[in-house]
């Protein structure tokens, strides 16, 4: 009997260990969702759910007309976005490195590694060497 109750205590603890990570991930999930900041640092990774495919899909569905926001582009939002800010820190620091910049902003690099060459596309900044820089004014 005695080992029954602890075989059962020892499970209802493992339990409540895997539960408990459960609601940590549930709770970063939730203020991401509601725009709550969270802690430094990301929580642990949850296992990434499983994608459902083309299957089970009836052909009502397959005809169905796209919404009219899934169609239309997406426009860049006011002053915040990372784009801007990193902007404004490479007019503000001419020659100033992606590392530099993602430290000024707070967020990871390979980040701004997909948003510098957009700004150089806008004829916002250019690049030299491993520096950034604003764009000449054209004459």
């Amino acid at each position: 009997m005695a080992d029954f109750v602890d075989s059962t205590v020892k499970d209802i603890d493992n339990r409540l260990k895997d539960l408990e990570a459960e609601v940590s991930k549930l709770k970063a999930a939730r203020a991401a969702l509601v725009g709550e900041q969270r802690s430094p640092g990301r929580p642990a990774a949850a296992p990434a759910p499983a994608r459902r495919g083309r299957r089970g899909r009836g052909p009502a569905r397959a005809r169905r007309a796209p919404a009219a926001a899934a169609t239309a582009p997406r426009r860049r939002s006011g002053g915040g976005t990372r784009a801007n800010q990193a902007l404004e820190l490479v007019r503000s620091r001419p020659g100033i490195t992606i590392p530099d910049i993602a430290k000024e902003l707070g967020i990871e690099p390979n980040y701004l590694y997909r948003v510098m060459p957009k700004l150089v596309d806008d004829g916002q900044v250019s690049r030299e060497g491993q520096g950034w820089h604003p764009a000449k004014a054209a004459a």
